[in-house]
């Protein structure tokens, strides 16, 4: 998104979050939005989907400081910034000869300016901003400036959780002109990916900026990046987290896993499977498994009759002995 569109936007209107909100206000409102505003949850919806894109072309730019600074100051000149005047000043403000007299003019008087080779006691315009062009206020008109590289251009695109772990192709359009840029696998949300040389021209020869984009990846209900690595969770009953079993694990692909639970094993333990992460250039991640321990809603018949008689059985175990020990050094 290139910068003078910011004029146009309100990006905190647009995520509902006050202009002085915290990165973790920010965060936790765009979170909410892509959630309740994602293409899956709208099939065919082409007004939830142009939602979706303006928050998160929104949080692209108040999630990184840099551009939040940038975003921050063009709204502020929209609104009402400094203004410079060809003519004579009016009430409330002044032209270039109000400011130039207040810098250069004696005692606070007026200066007579000139843009046709001056006249004596005048300023001539055009050497005066010569100056300024030529780097510094001796320059001599004419000098041409010092090569300037061309100014970033901001873009963000938004990748479905599988693309973004297993790479993408993406078609954008920069001043009407496409683009094609390939999305490497395993990036994660808010990652930028810069693309040198694709920015805008620069006006004095230097080289083009760059073309930074930001990568949105929406949460998904099952998995989540680590690295190269991918994070599930998966319930077990105490039975299998107390006796041992092997359970099937679901993987991206679509197909599962034997994954081995020791017996003894407490709710929140994670156990790694070689080799079935994320495969990125530098390398293939692994699937961290987390056993989360099912307690059931309601029990009844021969269950509760099998509690009742393992709590019988283990009622001089204290599970929280260690705790209270600890507690009191």
């Amino acid at each position: 998104m290139a910068g003078q569109d910011w004029f146009e936007k309100d990006f905190y209107k647009t995520l509902g979050v006050a202009k002085d909100a915290d990165q973790t206000t920010i965060k936790k409102a765009y979170r909410r939005l892509a959630r309740e505003l994602h293409p899956d949850a709208h099939p065919g919806d082409k007004a939830a989907e142009e939602r979706f894109k303006e928050v998160s072309e929104a949080y692209s730019v108040l999630s990184d400081a840099d551009q939040r600074k940038q975003y921050d100051g063009v709204r502020a000149m929209a609104s009402g910034g400094a203004r410079f005047s060809a003519g004579a000043g009016g009430a409330g403000g002044g032209g270039f000869e109000d400011l130039f007299s207040g810098m250069f003019g004696p005692g606070g008087g007026r200066v007579r300016f000139s843009t046709n080779g001056g006249s004596a006691g005048g300023i001539n315009l055009e050497d005066l901003l010569g100056g300024f062009a030529g780097g510094g206020f001796g320059g001599s008109y004419g000098r041409p400036p010092m090569p300037v590289k061309g100014g970033d251009i901001h873009a963000s695109v938004t990748l479905p959780f599988r693309q973004a772990v297993e790479g993408s192709t993406q078609s954008l359009s920069l001043d009407g002109k496409p683009l094609t840029v390939r999305i490497p696998p395993g990036v994660h949300d808010g990652q930028k990916i810069k693309l040198a040389g694709k920015g805008s021209p620069s006006a004095t020869g230097g080289p083009a900026g760059d073309l930074i984009i930001t990568v949105n990846v929406p949460p998904h209900p099952v998995f989540a990046l680590d690295g190269n690595n991918l994070r599930v969770t998966v319930p077990v009953t105490f039975a299998e987290a107390a006796l041992g079993a092997r359970v099937d694990v679901p993987v991206l692909d679509g197909s599962t896993v034997a994954v081995k639970v020791p017996g003894g094993t407490p709710s929140g333990r994670v156990l790694r499977v070689k080799g079935k992460g994320i495969k990125t250039a530098k390398g293939t991640g692994d699937l961290l498994v987390s056993v989360q321990v099912a307690v059931p809603q309601k029990v009844s018949g021969a269950a509760k009759d099998a509690l009742e008689a393992l709590r019988e059985a283990t009622k001089g175990d204290d599970p929280r002995a260690e705790l209270k020990e600890r507690a009191a050094e």
